[in-house]
């Protein structure tokens, strides 16, 4: 039996065989990278044609950067010039969105870093570019991505970076900037690095919601702490947060700030633009300063003469920054807080003694009785071998023997890497009494009663409990 022929059918199925009907051939798509090649020739002539070379400089500047009216401006461009040759089915590479938004990242946008600043990378708080290679940080480790960056385009990128800070010579081998939306940028390059392996990293700061209940969620603090917190802050006490890089100590204490007293006047000072204190409490009356070393000597005087109720020094790096806190805290300054780089927070004073004295000068014993006696406790933070778990390690309290000429560092919570859990000693200073009593006594009798409760249910045994640095000599 003959089977029926249908001329409509057999036409269509040619069309869509070959792209031939009646002798017309449709045309090959050009492939990705020629389609960002002529996008890019076809601005240039466009705008040396119509003698506007100097304002298309100006544009483009701006859409580098990332000014979003600019960036518009470039990929309406795009999307227009695509229509016009009909080039919508053209493939593009899998780490874009879509076609416009790949050839304007491929030619005058962040290339194969685009993707990191997608929503699907929202919550990855660190990226690489080492060589050609890319990285993204995701569950706490560095991982290859598959999209690679040629050395003319890192080269325009890093040029892209510093039209944001203008005074940045292009020839220094080491740059660090911003971007507009707060990313920090370390660019190194020449010969603080290997041959085409030229280094930028980004950062930016990563946390959805600032709150003891939010980390406590993650098993970064133990949940039946919280209240123990909130006594804390309201009684007002110092605090300093320590640990290594990427261990949760300023995403602590940008929590512990969260819930500080909204009318008290406070100054915060950072050498990185990391805590958006204005969007955490928009009603407080804090000031906040970008300082690095050189511009923290000029204004630390008017810091020590300020009538601020607190102070908050994020990332101390230098003996500048960390002699200005010991001052203003030596001053009666309660409600300190403070972040510090260490392993150690046992031997805390005698780090920050060391820091101060190498550029200070000044008597080592002194000052180190002088760091004891400004802050109440430190936060210890850790990171697990599962790089994303961050771990509060322990709560030290910190302060002066009877005689005042030794300094004890005892703690009142240590976390145990066996049971991933935290056990507690319950000890509370004369001093951190008399404080409380002070300043709030209804909180300080809540702090009494938790804390004692966490040492009864979760008692810490000889194998946990860690000496004292007065101990330990």
């Amino acid at each position: 039996m003959v089977e029926k022929f249908y001329l409509d059918d057999y036409l269509n199925f040619q069309v869509e065989e070959s792209g031939q009907l009646y002798g017309e051939v449709r045309p090959a798509l050009p492939d990705f990278a020629q389609v960002c090649q002529e996008v890019k020739d076809a601005f240039f002539d466009k705008y040396q044609e119509e003698g506007n070379l100097q304002s298309a400089m100006e544009i483009q500047k701006r859409a580098i950067v990332g000014y979003q009216k600019e960036v518009e401006f470039y990929k309406e461009k795009i999307a227009e010039f695509v229509m016009e040759n009909k080039w919508e089915e053209v493939p593009f590479p899998q780490w874009y969105e879509n076609l416009i938004d790949g050839i304007y990242h491929e030619n005058w946008g962040m290339a194969g870093m685009a993707e990191w600043f997608s929503e699907s990378y929202a919550q990855s708080s660190s990226a690489k570019i080492i060589g050609d290679r890319i990285y993204f940080l995701c569950g706490g480790e560095m991982v290859l991505m598959p999209q690679r960056i040629q050395s003319k385009r890192r080269d325009q990128l890093i040029r892209a970076f510093l039209l944001l800070t203008p005074e940045e010579r292009l020839d220094r081998e080491f740059h660090e900037v911003y971007l507009l939306d707060g990313t920090r940028i370390t660019i190194f390059k020449g010969a603080m690095t290997k041959k085409e392996q030229d280094v930028i990293i980004f950062r930016r700061y990563i946390i959805p919601n600032y709150s003891f209940e939010e980390q406590a969620r993650r098993h970064t603090v133990p949940e039946d702490a919280i209240d123990l917190f909130h006594s804390m802050v309201r009684i007002g006490y110092s605090i300093v947060c320590t640990g290594a890089v990427r261990t949760s100590k300023t995403t602590f204490l940008a929590t512990w700030q969260q819930y500080e007293n909204p009318k008290l006047e406070g100054v915060i000072l950072e050498t990185d633009p990391e805590i958006p204190l204005h969007t955490l409490m928009p009603q407080a009356p804090v000031v906040q300063l970008l300082a690095d070393n050189d511009r923290l000597k000029t204004i630390s005087k008017n810091l020590l003469r300020s009538d601020a109720d607190y102070f908050i020094l994020a990332e101390a790096r230098d003996g500048k920054a960390l002699d200005t806190a010991i001052r203003i805290a030596s001053k009666g300054t309660k409600r300190m807080k403070m972040t510090f780089h260490t392993r150690n927070p046992l031997d805390l004073p005698g780090e920050i003694a060391s820091e101060i004295v190498k550029t200070e000068g000044g008597d080592w014993d002194v000052t180190r009785l002088k760091v004891a006696e400004s802050f109440d406790y430190i936060f210890h933070f850790v990171q697990l071998t599962d790089k994303s778990q961050k771990r509060l390690r322990g709560i030290y309290e910190m302060g002066l023997s009877a005689d005042r000429k030794g300094i004890y560092v005892e703690p009142i919570c240590l976390y145990d890497y066996e049971t991933d859990d935290w056990k507690w000693n319950y000890r509370l200073g004369k001093d951190k009494i008399q404080l409380g009593l002070e300043e709030d006594r209804e909180a300080l009798a809540k702090m009494q009663h938790i804390l004692r409760t966490l040492a009864e249910k979760h008692p810490m045994n000889g194998r946990e409990q860690q000496p004292s640095a007065e101990e330990i000599g």
